[in-house]
């Protein structure tokens, strides 16, 4: 095919700096180099932390460890720290010329691009597709395969699509991959084999179940304690490891570990503990028939962005707590789920995968705080939940309370106040997925009385994983998940800055789709398509978008 030697792209050039470039350069490709022609790309909000952080977002610095330093010097789409980049993740793709090096793809191969190359350290986080290396939002981007193919597996992190399928089905599978990854990661239930372990014991209290918390791969690798009693410092020796004894939490600033076990119930002792916990790390409270007392305080915004973990037992063996971690976070026969943010295009995906789940018994509460919204994903779901035979109820909470108790909350709003308001209508056992992004370094008080006396489990997940994405898309193959339910509206690049503008204000409900190829196009809301190209919406299967009405769109639009 004839490639430009220039395209049109949009680029982020400083915080809240978008500028729409028509004369980029087609990058020529390199040995180990793919050029791919981007069929459609998916608006996030994920993509407007970065446009307001720009060179402060932890994905967008420098990459310390994973790769040659001199393999970044060679592609001129790495673009680190205040380097302009091209913003957009979620991207179906067609390899249109590849290096003579290049052993993983081929000409003419349709790609779904997985975003995090979390093999690839930077000092906060991880590089990414769309962040420290340029995005979808241009018509040609430039990847090497040293950078997209995991070393540790040897897997390309460019998934081969069928061509069967619609390109804005295909690049939904990314934010879909998002939300399967939250049901379907499997949880740790032990304390770490070859962890760093802290155990924090208050005076008078008896510990136990150490042991019996250690995982069959092996014990912790190092152990710190903090006892008030001999007689608690030798129970911890008993496990078998080298252990570092202090006198006082205060001396394990700027520590951190894969485990702590507190025996108590101090308020004080907790507000220090949270921050000696490391990424991935679970804390176990066991109270030991004591009460707190007092709402702790407890870093919710980790929980998603970090993988930490709370648990607790009102009992005095830390078995007990790691007996309540769920395999993984999905919900269960029976259980009534609250959606919080329902009607947001996250929570619109949430709520139809909950109704489509196969769970018997279920029933499923969603709110939102506007009617327009709420309308929009009753057309989507409801017909779902009548052919499935699931209770849905959907809420406007400015006008109605979300009364009750939950088996299931997921918070698909990034407010930590929500995060006290689960704890406070929970159940037994209630799970509680914080999908939304919390700020990282965002503390809130909870009732860690009421959360552990319910034996409730909080979890998060951020991104998706590239076995989520091949999940997802087996699913949309087979025609088990129809990805473009999600889907409000479609642009080409004239309406892309009004797209992230519209994510950014949650004017719409669903998901937003640009189509790189097509230039002029405004951002449009499917149901307005047919004001503006006709045969397009005569090939919409009502509001739905479809493999048709894309082929058709393609064809008169400009």
């Amino acid at each position: 095919m004839n490639i430009p030697s220039k395209q049109v792209a949009i680029q982020l050039v400083g915080p809240d700096q978008l500028v729409l470039n028509t004369e980029k350069t087609v990058e020529s490709v390199g040995p180990y180099q793919i050029l791919a022609r981007v069929n459609a790309v998916g608006l996030c909000y994920s993509d407007l932390k970065l446009l307001k952080q720009f060179s402060e977002h932890a994905r967008k610095s420098d990459i310390l460890e994973g790769i040659d330093p001199a393999i970044l010097d060679e592609l001129p789409t790495y673009c680190p720290n205040d380097k302009p980049t091209v913003p957009g993740h979620e991207a179906v793709c067609t390899i249109v010329a590849v290096g003579d090096k290049v052993t993983h793809h081929k000409l003419g191969e349709r790609v779904l691009a997985q975003t995090d190359y979390r093999w690839l350290k930077t000092a906060g986080s991880n590089a990414a597709f769309g962040y420290s290396f340029e995005g979808a939002l241009q018509e040609y981007v430039l990847m090497d395969e040293r950078v997209i193919v995991d070393p540790a597996t040897n897997e390309s992190f460019l998934v081969t699509a069928p061509d069967h399928l619609g390109a804005a089905a295909v690049g939904l599978v990314e934010p879909w991959a998002c939300v399967e990854s939250s049901y379907i990661t499997e949880e740790r239930q032990t304390l770490l084999s070859g962890g760093k372990l802290l155990v924090v014991c208050e005076a008078g209290a008896e510990v136990l179940g150490l042991s019996e918390s250690c995982s069959l791969a092996g014990k912790p690798g190092a152990v710190t304690a903090c006892c008030a009693d001999p007689s608690q410092l030798e129970v911890v020796k008993g496990l078998g490891a080298a252990v570092a004894a202090v006198k006082s939490v205060g001396e394990l600033v700027g520590q951190v570990f894969d485990d702590i076990i507190y025996f108590g119930a101090s308020k004080a002792t907790l507000d220090i503990l949270n921050d000696n916990l490391d990424r991935g790390g679970i804390i176990n409270i066991v109270l030991g028939g004591q009460t707190i007392g007092a709402p702790v305080t407890v870093g919710v915004g980790r929980v998603h962005y970090g993988l930490t973990r709370w648990i607790g037992t009102a009992g005095g063996n830390a078995v007990e707590s790691y007996d309540i971690i769920p395999a993984t976070g999905e919900i269960r026969d029976q259980d009534r789920v609250a959606v919080i943010g329902a009607a947001g295009p996250m929570g619109q995906m949430h709520t139809i995968r909950l109704v489509c789940s196969g769970k018997e018994g279920i029933s499923v509460v969603g709110t939102d705080l506007d009617d327009e919204r709420l309308a929009s994903l009753a057309g989507k779901a409801q017909p779902f939940a009548d052919k499935l035979g699931v209770s849905l109820e959907l809420i406007n909470t400015q006008e109605a309370s979300l009364d009750g108790t939950f088996d299931y909350v997921g918070i698909m709003v990034p407010v930590a106040p929500l995060v006290a308001q689960a704890i406070a209508q929970s159940r037994d056992k209630t799970l509680i997925n914080v999908f939304a992004g919390i700020p990282a370094s965002l503390k809130y008080d909870l009732d860690l009385d009421t959360y552990i006396q319910n034996r409730c489990f909080m979890f998060g997940t951020s991104g998706s994983r590239l076995s989520d994405m091949t999940s997802v898309l087996e699913k949309v193959v087979t025609g088990q998940l129809e990805t473009s339910a999600s889907l409000d509206a479609v642009s080409g690049m004239a309406g892309a800055m009004d797209g992230l503008k519209a994510v950014e204000e949650r004017a719409f409900s669903g998901k937003i789709v640009v189509y790189p190829a097509i230039k002029d196009m405004p951002l449009t809301r499917l149901e307005k398509m047919a004001e503006l190209y006709p045969s397009v919406a005569e090939k919409m299967d009502g509001l739905m978008w479809t493999l048709a009405a894309e082929e058709e769109l393609l064809k008169v639009a400009k």
